[in-house]
């Protein structure tokens, strides 16, 4: 990350390309929150922070990132702050703003978008946020774009008073290749003292010129080094695509002999388009094929772009329906795209087993305190009269909405929504609704976006109860630092900050448990549901993860098979079927329970739920 060594060629991950990008760009601040695909950029930087003179922080939340990089931004520093999807939405408001207020020294947001929503709740396209809010986009295509796109963004950013936004997706994130590394700077420029009539005001006169500088950013992108075209000079048939797509075209053109008659134009400058140079390709051209992902937005723009200018073009793409509608992009979705697009005919593949591929179950990890204080949830609520409600949140324990958590929950919106969506339920007891209101969130998520709603909840005294999943860690995106933790992006010990006194501070009923203390945790739960008011109940027990590395004892479980009686104990294999977890199995040929040693973390949770005390549990102490 730190090697100055100017044109050395080294293996890098998409997100260390970014981070490498913003060192050589000379940063003086870095902000983000952490969310996968791209919670590793902000990590990677806290590490050199103090190596390379410039400050670096995990920040409570999205919006709590931009409006620093912002304030950073009114003393002419340059600053980055990295997002996924979810929170480029969280920061709406605040991008929005300073759209048209403008800044002074760079600042460039990266969001990383996750198709296919592998780590995410949906799969929202962040191009749209660029276009409604006015302000340029990038996008590249390998890990050699995406470091040079932040110098490169930086410029345009101070150039035109604007905050620029590059757009990576997963596999960019998480993808590998060859970087040439750039020159370090010697320290971060001088920063600008603030001037009493310096202004960074959203007003409602700076509208145009907010408009006149997307303007004069998209002729600055007509001669970008970030777009490319390669093919005849003037093609029938051309292909335009961004992102991943550029990747897949190439491969899949190459498969199909690299017909000489099509074009292939990649888009960097993915907003504003550079239109002059588009059109100087959709003139000749009969057919374009959009390959991007997810939404349509290219091809909308294109058929936009040649509708204005009366050209008469076929179009194939994602909304056509060539490329499929939905989900990210791969060779088995756009070869055979581009092979109907040119008319040649699918390559002979070799294969290379008939074998399936097994489907794997996402699950809680072996040991975990979530599986506990659902199954902890679900008894309490099986001794009501009426089924209660649980309401969801964001965060490792969003499974427990599926099997993992014996469907644990009924209705889960977004990050930070769990408080405010049973404070409302909450509220109608008064009216003669009796079901026991529920919802949670983790510790991160309590510092993130749940304070604000339980500063609502707690002041109209709504009737619910608050489950606070401590588990000392951001564990969900890579056990990154929070308020609660005591440590920060830099590695600096500070005070954390206590989730209880917080509460007790907002006048809430406040509780505390350990969720693999089974039955005194349930009989607690049941008991503060049918309390009054606003309650909080905060469950603390570290993460497996976590534990298993600093547990100083050697923990060992095992099956003592002869009082396992399997299945005909009655318990219809519930240390493997209904409890679940990875550390508990099935011996299928002797009818009997076992422990795998590899998966199994030592918790002793199963121990304590078999009815025949089967489980057995050895603690002792490392030599």
């Amino acid at each position: 990350m730190t090697l100055d060594a100017p044109g050395r060629v080294v293996l890098m991950q998409g997100n260390e390309a970014i981070a490498r990008g913003a060192v050589e760009s000379g940063i003086h601040f870095a902000a983000s929150y952490p969310g996968s695909p791209s919670s590793q950029i902000l990590g990677m930087l806290g590490k050199v922070a103090k190596e390379r003179d410039f400050y670096a922080q995990w920040a409570t939340n999205e919006v709590c990132a931009f409006q620093a990089c912002l304030g950073t931004s009114f003393a002419g520093a340059r600053s980055i702050c990295i997002v996924k999807q979810n929170g480029l939405l969280c920061i709406a408001d605040a991008l929005f703003c300073a759209a048209q207020h403008g800044i002074k020294g760079g600042v460039v947001v990266v969001t990383s978008d996750d198709p296919s929503a592998h780590s995410s709740t949906n799969e929202f396209d962040s191009r749209h946020m660029a276009l409604s809010a006015s302000v340029p986009m990038l996008e590249p295509t390998n890990m050699q774009e995406a470091k040079d796109m932040v110098p490169y963004a930086f410029e345009i950013s101070e150039r035109t008073k604007q905050v620029v936004i590059i757009r990576l997706t997963t596999r960019v994130c998480h993808g590998r290749g060859s970087v040439s590394l750039g020159k370090l700077p010697d320290r971060p420029r001088k920063l600008e003292a603030v001037d009493e009539w310096d202004r960074m005001v959203c007003v409602s006169f700076r509208h145009q010129i907010m408009l006149d500088t997307l303007e004069q950013v998209r002729s600055l992108f007509e001669e970008s080094p970030c777009n490319h075209y390669s093919g005849p000079a003037h093609p029938e048939k051309l292909i335009v695509a961004g992102g991943t797509g550029c990747l897949y075209t190439k491969e899949a053109l190459h498969l199909l002999g690299d017909p000489k008659d099509v074009g292939l134009l990649q888009l960097g400058c993915i907003w504003p388009l550079p239109e002059k140079l588009i059109l100087s390709k959709l003139r000749t051209a009969k057919a374009v094929l959009a390959v991007e992902e997810v939404d349509p937005f290219l091809e909308d723009a294109l058929m936009n772009l040649a509708g204005r200018e009366h050209l008469d073009l076929r179009f194939y793409g994602r909304r056509e329906g060539t490329i499929n509608r939905v989900n990210e992009l791969d060779p088995d979705h756009v070869l055979p795209a581009v092979s109907a697009f040119t008319g040649l005919p699918m390559p002979a593949r070799q294969k290379t087993s008939d074998a399936p591929l097994l489907d794997r179950d996402l699950n809680f990890c072996a040991g975990c305190p979530h599986r506990a204080t659902f199954f902890v949830l679900k008894q309490a609520m099986r001794r009501e009269k009426m089924p209660g409600i649980v309401v969801g949140d964001i965060g490792c324990y969003f499974m427990a909405g599926s099997e993992p958590g014996q469907y644990g929950w009924q209705v889960n919106n977004c990050m930070g929504s769990g408080i405010n969506v049973a404070e409302g339920l909450g509220q109608l007891s008064a009216y003669g609704m009796d079901q026991p209101v529920v919802t949670m969130c983790g510790d991160s998520t309590f510092f993130h976006t749940v304070l604000p709603g339980l500063c609502n909840a707690s002041y109209h005294n709504s009737n619910m109860t608050l489950i606070v999943l401590d588990n000392s860690a951001t564990a969900m995106t890579g056990f990154q630092p929070h308020p609660g933790t005591g440590l920060t992006a830099m590695g600096d010990e500070v005070k954390p900050m206590s989730i209880r006194a917080i509460c007790e501070a907002m006048n809430c009923t406040v509780e505390e448990a350990d969720p693999f203390e089974i039955e005194e945790t349930t009989d607690l739960l049941t008991e503060l549901m049918h309390r009054p008011g606003l309650k909080v109940l905060i469950m603390k027990q570290p993460c497996a993860t976590l534990m298993a590395k600093s547990r100083k004892e050697k923990v060992t479980v095992w099956v003592d098979q002869d009082k396992c009686l399997g299945d005909a104990c009655g318990c219809d294999r519930f240390c493997s079927r209904v409890w679940g977890c990875p550390g508990n199995s099935w011996d299928f040929k002797a009818g009997k329970a076992t422990i795998d040693p590899v998966s199994c973390v030592g918790c002793g949770v199963c121990a304590k739920l078999c009815p025949q005390g089967a489980i057995q549990v050895k603690k002792e102490a490392r030599s």
